[in-house]
């Protein structure tokens, strides 16, 4: 059994932030014309503790859902997104839209993320949880 870490733990990669894809299945994604363009979206969600992310539109799997007639809830298949390494994404650099690494700085008493190229990474806006009550 994996024993659960204890400390608290951060991650550089926040919910709302636009990352890309630098490893894994949708590394390996190919336009119309055969090129690789490897698969760019917003994080949805973070895991910091296990080091998990999911991206909207990104790693979709299929979930087999059973009906709970008391409770009006349908059953069926369901399409939703798998959670995915954060070593497998970076984040978009907000200048070159290339992938970069980040790194934090205190400028005037106020902590921020700085991208490689020097350029401030904005904090995304907060944004309510995607679950309802269907998938809960």
């Amino acid at each position: 059994m994996k024993q659960e870490k204890k400390q608290a733990t951060r991650a550089k990669i926040k919910r709302g932030d636009q990352v890309v894809f630098i490893a894994g299945k949708e590394y390996n994604r190919y336009d119309s014309n055969g090129k690789r363009s490897p698969f760019r979206g917003k994080v949805i969600e973070v895991d910091a503790r296990n080091g998990k992310v999911k991206v909207e539109g990104a790693m979709i799997v299929k979930r087999h859902k059973k009906a709970v007639p008391q409770m009006n809830i349908e059953g069926g298949i369901r399409e939703q997104e798998a959670w995915v390494s954060i070593s497998n994404v970076a984040h978009v650099d907000p200048e070159t839209g290339k992938p970069t690494r980040i790194r934090y700085e205190i400028k005037d008493g106020v902590k921020t993320r700085v991208a490689k190229s020097g350029k401030a990474i904005p904090e995304p806006p907060i944004t309510k949880s995607r679950k309802t009550v269907e998938e809960e």
